[in-house]
């Protein structure tokens, strides 16, 4: 199985040691007929707007749509998730161009700037169910979205509960605050919609690959079940006797 991971910007090194971990062959995606020999596609976390504006110079967003069109599974973390939606608030002046598909308005940089990054514990009962291990994960959020509406064809994964009284300090405009409030101080962080996987934060910068696996066997329920894509909980598998990741991790203890 050949998961793509685009590669113009961002985090995509990460995702693609994540990739090896689980024993699956990753290929950087750098131009747009890469994406005829990947079974799958991750679009990395990074500078969504640079992100765009490279896309863009190459000519991506065309082979984009029509890999999404085909059922293929994407994957969209953090900017990632921003260009997946078909709505997005907050943006800079002129806005930037987006893949769509995702029935959801996702807000940029919901949670603040840079030095607003931050890492909490999230609850996530379905990726429990699937993958195994607890029903909680890390989530790192760093100059993150958050999914501000999401349609009824949506499945949510995992959200976010922000105390109300830090709504001012965590939101970074009055329309973000306002859909907190309209929601009892909850804001979506991870969602699903058949073949689309969308994630507000960076699951590839921690040492749980449930995520990455859940991912993977997206594939294998539109049918294709001539391969098989197992859930690791041990971070070392994949990896040489005695040897670890190349990539800085973070590891909840």
């Amino acid at each position: 199985m050949a998961v793509g991971v685009l590669s113009l910007q961002g985090s995509f090194n990460e995702h693609m040691a994540a990739l090896r971990r689980l024993g699956v062959t990753g290929v950087e995606v750098r131009k747009p007929a890469q994406l005829e020999s990947v079974d799958a596609l991750i679009i990395p976390g990074g500078e969504s707007t640079t992100m765009a504006k490279l896309a863009h110079y190459h000519n991506f967003f065309p082979s984009l749509r029509e890999f999404m069109s085909s059922g293929k599974p994407v994957w969209g973390t953090c900017a990632g998730l921003i260009f997946l939606a078909n709505e997005a608030t907050g943006q800079k002046q002129g806005g930037q161009e987006l893949i769509g598909g995702l029935n959801c308005t996702v807000h940029r940089n919901f949670f603040g700037t840079q030095i607003e990054s931050f890492e909490t514990e999230l609850t996530v009962p379905k990726l429990a169910e699937q993958e195994g291990g607890p029903d909680r994960c890390r989530g790192v959020f760093i100059r993150a979205p958050a999914i501000l509406k999401a349609g009824p064809d949506v499945e949510v994964l995992a959200d976010y509960t922000i105390p109300l009284d830090k709504l001012r300090s965590v939101a970074s405009d009055a329309e973000a605050q306002e859909a907190i409030v309209d929601s009892d101080g909850k804001v979506i962080v991870a969602v699903r919609q058949g073949n689309i996987l969308g994630t507000a934060f960076h699951p590839e910068l921690t040492s749980d690959v449930r995520w990455h696996s859940y991912f993977l066997k997206m594939r294998m329920q539109r049918g294709e079940t001539n391969r098989q894509c197992l859930a690791l909980s041990d971070p070392n598998l994949g990896y040489p006797l005695g040897t670890r990741p190349d990539l800085p991790i973070f590891e909840h203890r």
